[in-house]
């Protein structure tokens, strides 16, 4: 077991290296730090001498690749290559460009994000597998065709009108929760019971849909059919068997989305004014701060690469035979 995780940590560890150059090109040979300076300043003309204020004040005055005026390891550490991106492999994003600390802004953060993702996460993930099973179970009667006709209707809705309606309805009409904002300690739960309840209807036409597509598979192989031959009851069948080996697809699904749960939902902490890491993605990108929006993508980088690790040593906790594959 631990000679399979080794071995998947170091496939992941050149992944990681292509994404953080991908990364690195797009946002510094693409778009150039004079462009950066450009964009920033906001002026239509600029002078040369403000582009290379700007630039010696955020670190991005230093040659690109290689420092020929400095000498030794230097000329490799004094570049922009490793201040802004090798220095991301131990986690230290430096300072936006408005000056503040992008680590403790991301630490701050990460609570509210996790305060709203995990709940949807967990809720979602229960509501939806209960409902498939129901469809399965009930399979080809008026209750699965109207439970289907009902998660293409949910999947064919915008996330907006859930938020906007859900706002609408239950914040302004009937006043029951406040409309947006965030708040920390237990107050904040007043906050998040209407992001989070917004979070699960919206989720519930695809997940469902798509858990019962793995249980109406799973109903129709062998061994349910020699399950039921021996006597046992469909409930048995479907909760002892067809759920249990359902569970590689449904931890595909699962166990990936688990570390991005970290970065937060970009709409959703928007319009509701949640103070977490989605909503400061799209601060950053309004306001063209390339280092944090460089941050959180070697950050969503690293999560990804985790979440399929843990799925893969999940797979063989469920099903053994992977592993001696």
């Amino acid at each position: 077991m631990i000679a399979y995780i080794v071995r998947r940590v170091l496939y992941a560890i050149p992944i990681l290296i292509g994404v953080n150059l991908i990364t690195f090109a797009l946002f510094f040979l693409v778009n150039t730090p004079d462009d950066m300076a450009r964009m920033q300043l906001g002026a239509k003309r600029v002078t040369p001498e403000a582009i290379e204020k700007w630039k010696a004040e955020r670190g991005y005055d230093k040659p690109m690749l290689f420092n020929g005026r400095a000498e030794g390891t230097r000329s490799l550490t004094e570049t922009i290559f490793f201040e802004k991106s090798v220095k991301l492999f131990v986690f230290d994003f430096g300072n936006a460009d408005d000056g503040r600390n992008i680590g403790y802004e991301i630490a701050t953060r990460m609570g509210p994000s996790l305060a709203l993702a995990v709940p949807v996460f967990l809720v979602g993930l229960a509501v939806n597998i209960t409902l498939a099973l129901l469809m399965a179970f009930f399979r080809a009667t008026y209750l699965d065709v109207w439970g289907v006709v009902l998660c293409v209707a949910m999947m064919s809705i915008s996330g907006l009108f859930y938020i906007i309606g859900g706002q609408y309805l239950v914040s302004k009409l009937w006043s029951l929760v406040p409309i947006s904002g965030y708040v920390g300690g237990g107050d904040s739960i007043r906050f998040l019971i209407l992001p989070v309840l917004i979070g699960v209807v919206s989720g519930i036409g695809s997940g469902a849909r798509w858990y019962r597509s793995v249980f109406l598979e799973e109903i129709g192989k062998d061994y349910v059919r020699t399950a039921r031959a021996k006597g046992l009851s469909e409930v048995t069948v479907l909760f002892r068997h067809v759920l249990r080996n359902g569970m590689i697809p449904i931890l595909t699904g699962a166990v990936v989305v688990i570390p991005l749960l970290f970065m937060g939902s970009l709409i959703a902490e928007s319009f509701f004014g949640i103070p977490g890491l989605g909503s400061y993605t799209i601060d950053a990108i309004q306001a063209q701060d390339f280092a944090v929006v460089r941050s959180m993508v070697f950050i969503g980088s690293v999560l990804y690469i985790v979440g399929l690790l843990l799925t893969d040593i999940s797979y063989t906790l469920v099903d053994p035979r992977i592993r001696l594959e």
